[in-house]
């Protein structure tokens, strides 16, 4: 995915710096709002969390699925936080970065230790 096609809504109100408009997979809205991940990592990091939103509600419980299915599938040490509202700052590996929303939630995911 390219640069201008990762900036996209604000919280789904247009801002003057959007480039691309959301897009949508099973049926969600996917709003990639920053990445340094490869293309196809980022899909399946789309895919794992749609896949933990439909097995359970609680977003710790999102965010602990995620992880571990990171963990699993390109090595430890992942972190990813699940919210509605929450800051950030964090420092994380090159090419091992996402921030996007499903729907109303958001989701940090990243590779650092």
């Amino acid at each position: 995915m390219s640069e201008e096609a990762k900036r996209t809504m604000d919280a789904g109100k247009p801002t003057a710096d959007d480039r691309k408009p959301s897009w949508a997979a099973a049926g969600k809205r996917i709003i990639i709002k920053s990445a340094d991940m490869a293309d196809d990592m980022q899909k399946e990091a789309i895919d794992i969390a749609i896949a933990a939103f439909e097995k359970v509600n609680v977003e710790k419980d999102v965010a602990e699925g995620i992880k571990k299915e990171f963990d699993k599938k390109h090595g430890p040490t992942w972190h990813c936080i699940v919210g509605r509202n929450f800051g950030s700052y964090v420092t994380h590996e090159t090419n091992h970065f996402i921030y996007f929303y499903l729907d109303q939630k958001a989701v940090l995911l990243f590779k650092s230790g």
